[in-house]
C-alpha cells in the first residue's frame, strides 16, 4: 500500500491544482488534510516523506497513537471527526487544528485544555446545513454565540466553518451545500464576525473535494484518494 502511495498523493495534488485552475484560483491557497484514519503509522510516514505535511484523524484515541509514533516528524495533526465533550481536554492539548467544534460549551473546553498548558490550537466551527440526524454541527442561527464565545478565548482561535455535506453518489448533489457553506461565511462577515475568524472553508472529501474546490474550499480533507480503500469494519 505504501509503494504507491507518494503516486496517489502526486495525483491528488495535481487534481486540486486544476480544479483550482478552473476557477482561476492560487492552488497554493488550498491545503490538503491527508485523512489517516484506520491506516497505521507507517502510512502517515510513507505519506510524510512524500512531502504531505497535514494529517486529519476522526479518534482522539487512534490519533493520540500515532502521534507518540511519529513524534519525530514536523507533522500538523487535524480532528476531523466529531469531537465529544469528555475528549475536549486530550484533543485541546495535542490537535493543532479541530474542525469539529458545535458549541459555546465545547469551545470553551478546548480553550481551556490549551490555555492549561499554554498552546495555541486552531479551531473550525463545524455548520449543520442538512439537518441530518446522523451528523454534528451548529445551526446558521446558533453560529453567533459561537464567535461571541471565541473572542474570550485565551488560548484557542476559531479560524473558518467546516462542513460535511449527506453523501451522494452524484458530486452535483453536494455542490449546493458547499456553495451555501460560502455563503454562511459572508453572512457572517456582514454580521460583524472578524474576518480572521473566518478565513477557513474546511469542506470537500476523497469523491467531492474537485467540487468543493470550485465553490471556494481552503481545506479539503483526503484520505481514500491518497491511503486507498478502508477496512470498513475497523472505521
Amino acid at each position: 500500500m505504501t509503494n504507491d502511495l507518494p503516486a496517489r498523493l502526486a495525483d491528488v495534488r495535481a487534481r486540486i491544482a486544476r480544479a483550482a485552475g478552473r476557477v482561476r484560483r492560487d492552488p497554493s491557497s488550498i491545503r490538503l488534510v491527508a485523512v489517516s484514519k484506520t491506516f497505521p503509522a507507517d502510512a502517515v510516514r510513507a505519506a510524510f516523506d512524500a512531502g504531505q505535511i497535514d494529517f486529519g484523524e476522526n479518534r482522539v484515541q487512534e490519533a493520540l497513537d500515532k502521534m507518540d509514533r511519529t513524534a519525530d516528524l514536523p507533522i500538523r495533526w487535524h480532528l476531523v471527526g466529531h469531537l465529544q465533550s469528555n475528549k475536549a481536554k486530550k484533543a485541546g492539548t495535542r490537535f493543532d487544528l479541530i474542525h469539529s467544534i458545535d458549541g459555546p460549551a465545547l469551545l470553551t473546553k478546548v480553550d481551556e485544555a490549551a490555555a492549561g498548558i499554554g498552546r495555541r490550537i486552531d479551531l473550525l466551527v463545524q455548520v449543520d446545513l442538512a439537518g441530518e440526524a446522523t451528523k454534528h454541527g451548529a445551526r446558521e442561527d446558533e453560529l453567533a454565540s459561537i464567535f461571541e464565545a471565541a473572542r474570550g478565548c485565551r488560548a484557542a482561535r476559531v479560524v473558518g466553518l467546516m462542513l460535511l455535506p449527506p453523501a451522494s453518489e452524484d458530486l452535483e448533489q453536494a455542490r449546493p451545500y458547499f456553495r451555501e457553506l460560502r455563503a454562511v461565511r459572508d453572512r457572517m462577515l456582514a454580521q460583524g464576525v472578524d474576518g480572521s475568524m473566518l478565513n477557513e472553508l474546511s469542506m470537500g472529501m476523497s469523491h467531492d473535494f474537485e467540487v468543493a474546490i470550485e465553490e471556494g474550499a481552503t481545506l479539503v480533507r483526503v484520505g481514500t484518494a491518497i491511503f486507498g480503500g478502508r477496512d470498513t469494519a475497523a472505521v
